[in-house]
């Protein structure tokens, strides 16, 4: 693939803030939970979907939402694991940002990334002025990571754990708390490029697919996956008393369940029709890998 982890970290350390001022210990907190690793799924996504569309590509209209949406997961993460959320002590085989930083650090160095990640996007914005398709794509990304996306979905699976939750609270979960950052890196890549809004609301449907599946596999590696690979103990959604697809249905099923949201999230990529072809084909094999992934 074009892409791998370490070249769109490259990208995105660069939007990092230098850690100087009196309010260097923040900023040191922020890229330290950056700099931790993970798949850089999301802007990976964004920039295949910019790719399939973009006919005169622009490092500096796409690289600074590139790196707004890693902020904008890592946030997510720092706050979730705080002892509040889902209490742990390890990310990514890494002493999570409380750990190491306080409480109180963590809570403002993901508050800080939140807002950072907006402040960077806005680079898009001196590109491209007054253009509409970057608007777009700036609003999805305010849209899907709030209250009615991923914020949403942190809601109701904080209000839920330790209870029962029928089918449709847990996929409102896993369409809002998952899938909606999924969605907005597709959305983002494909309106950034020019993509018309038919376009973008197929790839938001394989995105939402995609979404599903990515979970549904957490929830099975958190089960059955290998703590050095994961980075983080296994069990954490028994001990946080929470329902997930596996408990609800059974192992059997929810792998048979990514498969066919993976697959339908294929069927979709491939009836698009995309300007760069080699970039679409990326996108699939993406996809796929997230099928068997043990991490």
């Amino acid at each position: 693939m074009k892409y791998d982890a370490k070249a769109i970290e490259e990208m995105i350390e660069a939007y990092l803030p230098e850690e100087t001022g009196h309010q260097k210990t923040v900023l040191a907190a922020m890229n330290y939970a950056v700099k931790a690793g993970g798949k850089r799924l999301r802007p990976m996504m964004l920039r295949l979907c910019y790719e399939m569309f973009a006919k005169e590509p622009q490092e500096a209209l796409v690289r600074p939402f590139m790196a707004a949406m890693e902020m904008i997961h890592t946030y997510s993460l720092v706050h979730d694991d705080l002892p509040a959320m889902d209490n742990d002590a390890l990310r990514r085989g890494l002493p999570t940002v409380h750990v190491k930083f306080g409480e109180d650090m963590a809570i403002l160095a993901g508050d800080a990334l939140l807002n950072f990640a907006f402040e960077t996007a806005c680079q898009g914005f001196a590109v491209k002025p007054g253009d509409a398709n970057v608007e777009k794509a700036f609003a999805v990304l305010a849209k899907k990571a709030g209250i009615y996306g991923m914020v949403g979905g942190q809601v109701l699976d904080v209000e839920r754990a330790g209870l029962p939750m029928d089918e449709d609270q847990l996929a409102f979960i896993y369409e809002n708390k998952t899938g909606a950052l999924i969605a907005a890196a597709c959305m983002c890549g494909a309106y950034l490029a020019g993509a018309d809004d038919a376009v973008v609301a197929q790839l938001e449907e394989a995105a939402y697919a995609v979404g599903f599946a990515f979970q549904v596999q957490d929830d099975i590696l958190d089960l059955v996956g290998d703590e050095q690979l994961l980075g983080k103990p296994l069990h954490s959604d028994d001990k946080n008393h929470k329902v997930t697809y596996v408990t609800l249905h059974g192992m059997d099923a929810a792998k048979q369940y990514v498969e066919e949201m993976s697959e339908k999230a294929i069927r979709i990529l491939e009836n698009i029709k995309a300007w760069d072809e080699g970039a679409k084909a990326d996108m699939i094999a993406l996809v796929k890998s997230l099928i068997n992934r043990d991490h």
